[in-house]
């Protein structure tokens, strides 16, 4: 193992040796109570079976047969879920012929940042994970299953599903994707037109065609974004079959891969006689695994808010030093759009996760001595699944990379180093991702100029006004003060401004796309201006340094001078698209270097 990744882990271990062990304690607990249907009174039993068949009623009887939880995000409004329509028959069906049972336990809701990418929804993002969550806890509170299939793909889905599934982790569980959309308009073409459109080179039609070029189908939209870091962090955590991830829906592999992750999960309860719950699965090894996997990929920055919150659901203190220190060790591997031009169907072909995989244990950078739902040891996910007639098979995957411009080896990487920046200075702490930034943009040093929402800075573009060296700093975006909306709306705009050949940066308290790259961008910046953060002093004209190459973020004016500064007022809160709604939740928000989740208080007081 290289030292680094032994030291951080170890790290990570003693300081999560407290939260961890009563999270232990806590499955332990209910997995030691057996079954937990064969314990409900006759009524309570009556009314979870009231709707099965006859023949089901009579096999959840039996206390050798399992009955599988299906949790699912099902809509047909988001590509990436609308294949699910299918699967909870398909996965019934599968789960028959081993004579197991499945129920749709319960629905979680599923928004797309596609569809809400500047509009007041997206405010809705991060409450829609914590959301998530509950409602996935409400969808296992029944105490009738033994295991759960959960059904999720894009942003917050599968966080929202970790986050609730840990909680039940006495539970076997097994995460079952649906795979991305084939290859339709490049994601270099369709930024292209983005850029002449906010330019306004090009109309508004031809805006639209390019659009519905790029997001053509069913399934995950193709550049590597949060909905796919997603799905080779489930991969590579040991939480999908082997090689699950990035098979196209529709296909009879796709299909033969959600049977088989039915049956899989059956073998894994108490009655299948190789029980291991997810709790078991998911520890501080799996989560430095998760962290390595995200910088040698390239992967979302939306990932240091949700590795963070889904550790602390599991008992583990993960923090963004832990991040920052792996990402100074682990080479990028991996070039997919945002960070180069291939898209996501490009590097499964190229060689994806299994020469991934074996490239980083090969270099002693991942923990092969870990549980996954294919059994014990992270080598399993060096094979690919094929189909041998109608019998699923795996084997070895390549030993090489069919394509170095979008996947290489250890000792050919991209790049030393992973794409993350721990950035920090008297703005405060925030991220910063460099796997896009080209290494002559990484550093700007510039007179600031302030927004406080998105349009206000999309007017000041088309007024002529940013036609010069700045540093764009947007405030009150963070998760106390409106959600902290995805700032994606942005890119087009500086990404102009940048290819004209101006220095231009962001610094904000709030998010950008797990899409954006290719601008400078302090993000997440902690503590926000809604509680008081160094944020709510900055003034237009102030100067600013973004260094992305040291990691410094800060504002260059005198120390007493800045002390002396009064806060810009909050604004009143925005109200409409349900936003009201979630004025409570957002008070509960712990700050973006915890996760930024409604839960860190409550999990934290159980040390």
């Amino acid at each position: 193992m290289h030292p680094r990744v032994l030291q951080v882990t170890e790290r990570l271990i003693e300081r999560s040796r407290a939260t961890r062990q009563h999270y232990l304690a806590l499955i332990a607990t209910a997995a030691a109570q057996g079954p937990q249907r064969g314990r409900l009174q006759c009524a309570n039993f009556a009314h979870g079976v009231a709707g099965c068949s006859a023949t089901d009623k009579q096999t959840l009887r039996l206390p050798d047969a399992a009955n599988v939880a299906i949790v699912t995000a099902y809509n047909d409004m988001l590509s990436a879920h609308q294949p699910y329509e299918h699967f909870p028959q398909l996965l019934k069906q599968a789960l028959h012929e081993v004579g197991s049972v499945g129920q749709v336990a319960g629905g979680v809701p599923a928004m797309c940042d596609g569809v809400t990418q500047g509009e007041p929804g997206m405010e809705l993002g991060i409450a829609s994970r914590e959301t998530i969550a509950m409602s996935t806890a409400v969808a296992l509170s029944h105490n009738m299953f033994d295991a759960a299939l959960c059904l999720g793909v894009c942003d917050k889905i599968v966080p929202g599903l970790m986050i609730g599934a840990l909680r039940f982790g006495h539970l076997p569980m097994l995460f079952v994707p649906a795979g991305p959309m084939t290859s339709g308009l490049s994601n270099k073409d369709k930024a292209a037109v983005r850029e002449r459109y906010a330019e306004g080179k090009a109309s508004r039609d031809e805006l639209l065609e390019s659009e519905m070029k790029a997001y053509h189908g069913p399934g995950t939209c193709t550049f590597y974004g949060t909905a796919n870091t997603n799905q080779m962090l489930m991969e590579i955590m040991g939480l999908h079959l082997p090689g699950a991830s990035f098979v196209n829906p529709g296909t009879p592999l796709r299909e033969a891969l959600t049977r088989a992750a039915a049956q899989q999960v059956t073998r894994l309860t108490q009655q299948g006689g190789q029980y291991l719950p997810l709790g078991q699965i998911v520890d501080e090894r799996c989560l430095i695994n998760a962290v390595v996997a995200l910088h040698a990929s390239g992967g979302s920055t939306n990932h240091t808010l949700h590795l963070p919150a889904i550790a602390r659901a599991a008992g583990i203190q993960l923090t963004w030093q832990d991040m920052a220190e792996l990402s100074e060790v682990v080479p990028t591997l991996a070039h997919v759009y945002p960070s180069g031009k291939a898209d996501i169907n490009q590097f499964h072909a190229a060689g994806g996760v299994a020469l991934l995989v074996r490239e980083l244990l090969d270099a002693g950078l991942l923990h092969e001595d870990v549980n996954t739902v294919a059994g014990r040891g992270l080598h399993h996910y060096t094979e690919e699944p094929f189909l041998d007639g109608e019998r699923l098979v795996w084997r070895q995957g390549p030993s090489v990379s069919l394509d170095d411009t979008i996947l290489r080896p250890v000792a050919r990487p991209f790049s030393p180093e992973g794409g993350l920046r721990l950035m920090q200075g008297n703005l405060g702490r925030a991220v910063m991702k460099l796997s896009a930034v080209a290494p002559e943009h990484q550093v700007v040093e510039a007179p600031a100029r302030v927004f406080h929402d998105q349009q206000a800075l999309a007017d000041a573009f088309q007024a002529g006004e940013l036609e010069r060296d700045f540093v764009a700093v947007l405030r009150f975006q963070g998760p106390r003060c409106n959600g902290m909306p995805e700032l994606h709306k942005l890119t087009p705009f500086l990404g102009v401004l940048q290819d004209r050949g101006f220095k231009v940066a962001l610094v904000t308290d709030g998010r950008m796309s797990g899409a954006s790259g290719k601008i400078p961008a302090a993000i997440h910046v902690c503590p926000e201006a809604f509680d008081g953060g160094a944020l709510a002093r900055v003034r237009d004209g102030d100067v600013i340094r973004v260094d992305g190459r040291s990691g410094e973020l800060r504002v260059l004016v005198g120390a007493d001078e800045w002390e002396a500064r009064e806060l810009a007022p909050v604004p009143a809160p925005e109200v409409g698209c349900g936003r009201e709604l979630f004025a409570f939740m957002r008070a509960s928000f712990s700050p973006a270097e915890q996760g930024a989740s409604a839960f860190t208080a409550s999990l934290e007081s159980l040390r």
